[in-house]
């Protein structure tokens, strides 16, 4: 490494980042940097100011191979002719003779009046993984639409609708209107009756009922353990199931996961608390919840209210999401709509937090994937960094510009990084991961991906974090199969 004084002689002195700061003994060696700290930037040199006025110059790669570093912000010149190009697959073009994968739809009964709306395609052929996306609040199954056609030409992909959302809602009222014994006149909202159902007895629409939904959907539809595949509350749900349930999963991607959910406190977690609120979520809904939950429901559901959200969420706004806004218009209507929204938004948090979901998945050596939008106005960029800090193994991709919702405004780069990283899992390492193919020393890597859509060439930044030690580990494994070629050669 390369580190010149602005005040010596032109020549170069070669010292190590850690002798820089430990110089004279004007400071200690810091642990590690900020990430997200701006670092002035000089003819390819780093200034950093280690003591009052006095400056020294390090190299750019020099100071990102210092542990923690992620984030050192270049001369935008020198960005756009320092990071190369890599021009990646489009989604299927029918007009090019491209043949998206089929697309079927089917209802699994969970239990009486449990019906779970599903969309899958590809191979259930032995030996082809199974991915299974989850969707975030609000949505569903279609969401994925874009995932199901493209990498259901090479995997078994699944995508299924959370109970109280999507295509999953209950098919009858949860609760029964009775006055004197007489059945009263129907009401347009379900779920505001006098008594709950028998099938519907303690029913909370909450993240520890769409875990064990998963569950069990793996177990008895898909029938082998898979790579699991969430976006935001779909990313939680994802990370939880795994950890409850690590035999079943092959491996996770968290996009733009959202990091808590639930206000209430959890009965089995804090059981003295939770009997302030004894009633949260469960049916029958009081009418007190009903008119706060009618105010609330009546703006969410407005076209213009959808419309907005939509707009906040995708960073293009050049994406057509006229299927998602009309599926979402469509889901508000069901007259279940409004209860299941009540009480997903009265639901206890989970038995597990996202923190401790995240620690027991490491105990488990589950592989995890992060693939983060840059431009997300919900769960911003720091999220997905704190869990990297957390899993300095799991690869890391931010993308930019992307939102929210990544695998649907940017599904060619989503698909991309997804079809590299299962095929990295799936050869226990012996194909590099994205982007890091030509890069055996680096674990910080900038690519802008360029690929087709509707005749338009069109580019996005994606920024990788790796970790040093699994550079090492790839040297170390490619050093000990070759010794051990050549003990058999000799043998």
């Amino acid at each position: 490494m390369e580190i010149i004084n602005s005040h010596s002689a032109p020549c170069s002195q070669l010292v190590t980042s850690r002798q820089l700061f430990c110089e004279k003994g004007i400071i200690s060696p810091p642990t590690k940097f900020s990430r997200r700290r701006k670092l002035k930037v000089h003819r390819g040199l780093v200034s950093l100011n280690v003591y009052k006025n006095t400056h020294k110059f390090m190299t750019i790669n020099a100071l990102k191979a210092v542990e923690g570093v992620i984030d050192v912000e270049e001369n935008a010149t020198n960005r756009r002719d320092t990071i190369p190009k890599v021009l990646i697959p489009g989604l299927p073009d029918n007009s090019k003779g491209d043949i998206n994968a089929p697309v079927t739809t089917g209802q699994w009964e969970w239990k009486p009046n449990f019906n779970i709306h599903y969309e899958r395609s590809g191979s259930r052929k032995i030996g082809s993984p199974q991915v299974l996306f989850l969707p975030g609040f609000g949505v569903g199954s279609f969401h994925y639409e874009k995932q199901l056609k493209d990498l259901g030409r090479d995997y078994g992909v699944w995508a299924m609708d959370f109970l109280g959302q999507g295509m999953s809602l209950p098919c009858e009222d949860p609760t029964q209107k009775q006055k004197d014994g007489e059945s009263q006149i129907d009401d347009s909202f379900w779920g505001f009756g006098d008594q709950t159902e028998p099938w519907a007895d303690n029913l909370v629409y909450s993240i520890d009922l769409w875990q064990e939904q998963v569950q069990y959907f793996i177990e008895e539809v898909i029938k082998e353990p898979v790579y699991i595949v969430g976006n935001s509350l779909g990313g939680y749900v994802a990370l939880y199931f795994a950890a409850c349930n690590p035999r079943l999963v092959k491996g996770v991607t968290l996009l733009n996961a959202t990091p808590f959910w639930g206000i209430f406190p959890n009965p089995v977690r804090n059981p003295r608390l939770s009997q302030m609120f004894p009633s949260v979520g469960t049916f029958p809904l009081s009418p007190r919840v009903r008119k706060i939950m009618e105010i609330v429901w009546q703006k969410i559901r407005d076209p213009r209210s959808i419309g907005e959200i939509l707009k906040q969420v995708y960073s293009d706004h050049s994406t057509n999401v006229d299927k998602v806004f009309t599926r979402i218009l469509e889901i508000t209507e069901h007259p279940a709509a409004l209860a299941s929204f009540a009480s997903i938004m009265l639901a206890p948090q989970g038995k597990l937090s996202f923190g401790e979901a995240l620690l027991r998945c490491k105990s488990h050596n589950t592989p995890i994937c992060l693939m983060y939008g840059k431009e997300d106005p919900w769960v911003r960029p720091v999220w997905g960094q704190q869990v990297k800090k957390q899993l300095p193994q799991a690869p890391y991709y931010q993308i930019s510009p992307a939102g929210h919702c990544p695998h649907d405004e940017v599904p060619e780069v989503v698909n991309f990084l997804l079809r590299g990283w299962i095929k990295n899992i799936e050869s226990q390492g012996f194909v590099a991961l994205p982007l890091l193919d030509d890069e055996s020393g680096r674990f910080d890597v900038a690519r802008d991906l360029e690929y087709v859509r509707d005749g338009t060439k069109r580019s996005v930044r994606v920024q990788f974090y790796g970790s040093e030690s699994s550079v090492w580990t790839r040297m170390t494994s490619f050093l000990n199969n070759q010794l051990k070629d050549l003990t058999i050669k000799y043998m």
